[in-house]
């Protein structure tokens, strides 16, 4: 593994790691980094890219922004 990688995914945890104290503080939008940390990790761990997926279905968003409710 290079070094590389290994900075990637440090800085994909510490992302994650932002995300969960963001979600405590309310005035912080944790989910953000949460959810960079998961595009990162997604490519190394199969665990993130499997619960990344999870969260894109559930989530559907149309090509015009608005969420799609179809559960």
């Amino acid at each position: 593994m290079k070094i590389v990688d290994m900075f990637k995914i440090a800085v994909g945890f510490v992302l994650i790691l932002v995300g969960l104290v963001g979600g405590l503080i309310p005035i912080f939008q944790g989910w953000i980094f949460g959810m960079a940390g998961l595009l990162i990790l997604s490519k190394y761990f199969k665990s993130a890219q499997i619960f990344l997926n999870w969260i894109k279905k559930k989530k559907k968003v149309t090509s015009d922004g608005k969420q799609d409710d179809q559960n």
